[in-house]
């Protein structure tokens, strides 16, 4: 079995996989410090809670936005996990994709991995509206080539600067509110956040389509932790997979190896 980390800015996501199958998946907050020992002791547990045998676990794909958390993570996976192959993918690693931007050194691991993805598994062009502590935009073809994309204020992110600077207004639970009008200060900042970013990606993802580069249309897919959440009251969803980097981590690890 492979266990698979997409290591995010505030979580981490974490799917282990028998063949293409995803068995189970798990979120954890990227922030928290642990060291590799506490890690691995959280891994087994999580592992065994799946009711899946550690000694099937033989193989690790990592993609980290993070600063040295990939490496924090193959310690603890080395350490604590009957590992045999364990594999870190970032701007360098030899994966069938091109990079056309200008500078392909900086583009983040999860927007690689995406791109691989995305462009074997709908095969034709698409647009991957990654929804994380950053909102992203892939823009990518069939071909799987990255055409390059956008990156906005994550939802969470925008809503915590607001509840900061304001400090008569609740922090809500992100659900979408009855209607847009609020009659409740809580609806009002449902409606503004949920609504406003809404606003945001269908707004983005029109731009994009309006330069796309190429004949055909792309497909429109979401993913990340807000997806789900999201994909009700965005009009430009084509797909939804809150997975998709996971699976993208289990093709790459397959390809390299």
């Amino acid at each position: 079995m492979l266990l698979t980390f997409d290591v995010g800015n505030t979580e981490t996501t974490l799917g282990l996989f028998d063949g293409d199958t995803l068995r189970a998946h798990w979120r954890m907050l990227t922030e928290a410090p642990r060291s590799a020992d506490e890690v691995g002791v959280l891994l087994r547990g999580l592992i065994a809670g799946a009711d899946v045998p550690l000694a099937e676990v033989r193989g690790v794909a990592i993609a980290s936005v993070v600063r040295g958390m990939a490496t924090h993570l193959a310690e603890a996976c080395r350490a604590w996990l009957p590992v045999e192959r364990l594999e870190i993918f970032d701007a360098t690693s030899s994966l069938p994709i091109t990079l056309a931007v200008d500078e392909p050194l900086t583009v983040g691991a999860d927007r690689i991995i995406n791109t691989l993805v995305a462009s074997r598994h709908y095969a034709r062009d698409a647009v991957v509206v990654d929804l994380g502590t950053a909102t992203t935009f892939d823009c990518i073809t069939k071909d799987g080539v990255f055409l390059g994309g956008v990156i906005a204020p994550g939802v969470r992110t925008a809503a915590e600067t607001l509840f900061r600077r304001t400090s008569k207004l609740p922090m809500p639970e992100l659900s979408p509110p009855p209607r847009t009008i609020g009659t409740r200060t809580e609806d009002c900042i449902k409606a503004g956040v949920m609504f406003g970013n809404a606003e945001l990606v269908d707004g983005i993802v029109r731009r994009i389509l309006a330069e796309w580069p190429r004949p055909d249309t792309p497909i429109v897919v979401a993913t990340g932790g807000l997806a789900e959440l999201f994909a009700p009251v965005c009009r430009s969803f084509d797909e939804v997979d809150p997975y998709l980097t996971l699976k993208g981590l289990s093709l790459a690890f397959n390809l390299v190896g």
